[in-house]
């Protein structure tokens, strides 16, 4: 299976041969054996979250991720007795208070700037000051500009004060690694098409099972109810409630073997930073600089400033396409950035390769 291009983007991403192969024939929702699969993931799910696998659980959520964010949300938090505190810097934070707002679930904010992580000494004042707060949320990898926040410390935190912690891990989890028993996170969210290297179609949430037991009849929404959800897939062996997306569940279960396959999480992660020192090295030769300090950088994402006043994004973006590479445009709000990501099935020696396609471009 040829691809006309390499995608460079923090999902979807570029997927291997195999992923692709696994959505060719067609799967019933009902079927045994397709239950049993769908309940092997969860567990492989859990597997990898914690150590601690008797106090966790899985659900998986059709949609994007923005879609199980929103489920969590909706399912977690209740509208009469609850205030969430989200910490943002960048836009997936922004698309969390506007999903709060819309429930109509009280909010207060911890706001850093993009380029800077979650501020812990602000995020403990106003957790000593608004003690009405019962519920934590943060970004961990900020896709905005590829930031890494400090979710353990968040959690830890959030924890001295006796709150519910809920950590957006959508482009992070399976290529950083982490335990949520250890980071005391109660429910984490991620999505099939990020660092396991599925495709898009369904999210999942790593759910602590003693606080999503608390969740019943929360959700105002039937089709995101996260408690209804697992509930079924647990009395019902692996059925989701509606039409799963069999073909997507299949792929992420060989994405799941080949995570493994490749030495698991680690093994991922060091593939990742490889690829993101070779990008960022090799582009600051070249005359780009990254925006954000290379101690809080991700190796999921990277923005680079534009280097000068006559740089235009779109000639550039078309050129390396013709190469055979897709970028991302920047979504920083205040500085003119363009993204590179760095996870997929994407080795060095593709970075290597795109370097060598950015070095032939005339701006």
């Amino acid at each position: 299976m040829n691809n006309p291009y390499l995608l460079l983007t923090p999902g979807p991403l570029s997927t291997t041969d195999t992923v692709r192969l696994a959505m060719q024939k067609d799967w019933c929702t009902w079927d045994q054996e397709y239950m049993q699969l769908v309940q092997k993931i969860r567990r492989t799910l859990v597997d990898i979250a914690t150590h601690q696998r008797h106090e966790y659980t899985s659900v998986l959520m059709q949609g994007s991720g923005t879609f199980t964010v929103e489920s969590v949300i909706g399912s977690v938090i209740r509208r009469d007795s609850s205030k969430l505190l989200i910490a943002t810097n960048g836009a997936y934070g922004d698309r969390i208070i506007q999903m709060a707002n819309i429930l109509g679930i009280q909010t207060v904010i911890c706001r850093t700037s993009e380029k800077e992580p979650t501020n812990l000494h602000e995020m403990e004042g106003i957790l000593q000051t608004d003690r009405d707060i019962t519920h934590v949320i943060v970004v961990h990898c900020e896709t905005t500009t590829g930031i890494l926040n400090p979710v353990e410390a968040v959690c830890k935190l959030a924890k001295v004060y006796g709150k519910k912690t809920i950590v957006d891990a959508m482009s992070s989890f399976g290529g950083i690694e982490m335990d949520v028993h250890e980071s005391q996170i109660d429910f984490l969210i991620s999505s099939a098409n990020k660092c396991i290297q599925g495709v898009p179609g369904f999210g999942f949430v790593i759910a602590k099972k003693e606080e999503l037991e608390k969740c019943e009849g929360i959700s105002h929404s039937l089709s995101l109810d996260l408690y209804d959800q697992w509930k079924t897939m647990e009395e019902l062996s692996g059925k989701w409630r509606f039409t799963s997306p069999t073909h997507i569940v299949r792929a992420f279960h060989q994405a799941l073997i080949e995570l493994e396959q490749e030495g698991g999480v680690r093994a991922r992660s060091e593939r990742y930073a490889e690829n993101q020192q070779t990008l960022v090295e090799g582009m600051y030769d070249l005359g780009f600089e990254s925006y954000v300090e290379r101690k809080n950088q991700s190796p999921i994402i990277t923005s680079f400033l534009f280097p000068n006043d006559r740089f235009k994004f779109e000639p550039f973006y078309q050129h390396l396409k013709q190469e055979g590479f897709v970028i991302y445009p920047g979504k920083v709000s205040k500085v003119s950035t363009f993204r590179i990501g760095t996870i997929g099935d994407v080795c060095m020696q593709d970075i290597e390769r795109l370097l060598q396609a950015i070095k032939k471009w005339e701006y």
